[in-house]
């Protein structure tokens, strides 16, 4: 759940039912974005049998389908009689789920795009440039990210590609507008779920979360400026002060 975009406290409430619906009476879980700790006793209210497991969490995404069947899964295990064993198996199964393909993220990351860019008053050109670009920005995402490249520089990339196509698509026709196309191919790259996670912990009372979440986004929304200013800095670097 950690790995897919899951609130802190959901992470937490789901260890602590898992736990509890099979005997252990004290558990105690600490979740950050970055990892899990949980300890569980076995030997019922005395606390003399801990047991302790660290998990450490190295990659991160956004898939809420698996967060929401390991939800679902949570419900099915703690109400019946399932054993350890089975239940497992389900979860290494929801593990195992592959994402969709890339040109299907292209492809609707695209569309999403193109009618934000409506939304900010673009044109019909406009629209279609933005969806052509955000089509190029989420496939040059979900490369740099199968490759396991840096997630900064992965943004900064994708800030590039988007001002470069941008740039590119105005001055080949003079009713295509820069900003617009640029403001609608970066939706696709903005931590919109990081956000509201960092909103939603802090809220909770998960501080030390909500931080954490809230500096990812933070460094996500930088390296996109970072991306497109360095283009169109070095574009009116080289033609003299002039922006389409």
């Amino acid at each position: 759940m950690l790995m897919n975009g899951a609130e802190t406290y959901r992470v937490e409430d789901t260890i602590i039912r898992l736990c509890k619906s099979r005997g252990f009476s004290y558990v105690e879980v600490y979740v950050t974005p970055t990892g899990f700790f949980v300890s569980v006793d076995t030997k019922g209210e005395e606390q003399n049998g801990i047991l302790s497991y660290t998990k450490r969490i190295k990659s991160r995404g956004i898939n809420l389908n698996k967060v929401a069947q390991v939800n679902d899964f949570s419900r099915k295990f703690v109400e019946s009689n399932m054993s350890v064993e089975e239940g497992m198996k389900i979860l290494k199964e929801i593990h195992d789920l592959l994402p969709y393909p890339h040109y299907v993220h292209a492809l609707f990351g695209g569309l999403a795009s193109a009618f934000f860019g409506l939304l900010f008053g673009a044109n019909l050109l406009e629209f279609f440039s933005a969806f052509f670009t955000s089509i190029l920005v989420t496939y040059t995402l979900k490369v740099l990210t199968s490759i396991e490249f840096s997630p900064f520089l992965t943004h900064i990339s994708g800030g590039v590609v988007a001002a470069t196509m941008a740039i590119l698509l105005s001055s080949l026709h003079p009713l295509i507008a820069t900003d617009k196309v640029i403001i609608g191919a970066i939706m696709v790259m903005v931590p919109g779920v990081a956000i509201t996670n960092a909103v939603r912990d802090s809220i909770a009372g998960d501080l030390v979360s909500g931080l954490a979440r809230a500096t990812e986004a933070l460094i996500i929304a930088t390296s996109i400026a970072f991306g497109i200013g360095f283009i169109l800095k070095l574009w009116t670097f080289i033609t003299g002060g002039t922006l389409l």
